[in-house]
């Protein structure tokens, strides 16, 4: 028998903004997605993936590799198959349809990384709503690597302050980040300097903002790990965050476990 349904929240981005006008290549990490899921599915909770449009996220290519799984081809191969063929990662919801569907049935809530939900979730409007109410009944609620960015959707106004960010309006930003339901949690997010090299190397160009910046701004404990890509996991009260891909496990054992606890004292 299921113990409970978590919902995954994708990103359809593919696309994200850097500086000087042009984008780069993006979208969901593998094993970010995959890892935290089988792991729930593992531990007997069913899963419901969503998105905004109701498509399938698109994985970056770049994470569509054995070294995500720590040089494991076996758990590579594992992951790439259930991403591909397992019932709940093809069975994509749209977002609003599961508003209309119930968030009652849910038991918590998971949001992976990759940088695109830096484009589209933290200013998805259906996504506040799924988060406010997550919030306001203390389900556990688990973001990973760029993923955390994800909870700003829950502002009243996330896009404008998603757009504040953009312009390097930081009176802006700041004023339209007052009233955040998170404000004075601990968190983590994939850090500056680890983002560098994915500047470097990938986008050819820099990010208008980094992802520490824009949670501190909204009034987030911002806590990362100074070692680069070494798993880092902070929990306060019913948020759970990652800060890296390394990053899956830590964060799929402490999601299970919050789970549990509130599947025992219910």
């Amino acid at each position: 028998m299921s113990k409970g349904n978590v919902l995954v929240v994708g990103s359809n981005a593919t696309r994200i903004e850097i500086q000087g006008g042009s984008t780069g290549p993006t979208g969901q990490y593998l094993n970010e997605t995959v890892v935290p899921a089988m792991a729930l599915v593992d531990a007997g909770y069913e899963i419901t993936l969503a998105t905004p449009d109701g498509t399938k996220p698109h994985i970056d290519p770049v994470s569509d590799v054995v070294q995500h799984f720590d040089g494991d081809e076996a758990a590579y191969k594992r992951g790439h198959a259930f991403f591909k063929d397992h019932r709940a990662m093809n069975d994509v919801r749209t977002l609003r349809s599961v508003i209309e569907g119930g968030l009652d049935r849910y038991a918590g809530l998971f949001v992976p990384g990759g940088q695109a939900p830096v484009v589209d979730l933290m200013q998805d409007p259906d996504l506040g709503e799924i988060l406010r109410h997550f919030h306001a009944r203390g389900k556990p609620t688990a973001l990973l690597c760029h993923g955390p960015i994800a909870s700003l959707a829950a502002l009243p106004h996330a896009r404008e302050y998603r757009a504040a960010l953009i312009a390097g309006d930081i009176s802006k930003a700041s004023e339209l980040a007052r009233g955040w339901q998170y404000a004075s949690y601990k968190m983590t997010v994939f850090s500056a300097s680890e983002e560098k090299p994915i500047e470097e190397q990938i986008l050819h160009g820099k990010l208008y903002f980094t992802m520490p910046d824009a949670l501190s701004m909204a009034g987030g404990e911002v806590i990362t790990n100074p070692i680069d890509f070494s798993p880092h996991v902070v929990e306060d009260r019913e948020l759970i965050t990652g800060q890296n891909p390394r990053s899956d496990h830590p964060l799929a054992t402490k999601l299970i476990a919050a789970l549990d606890r509130v599947t025992v004292s219910a």
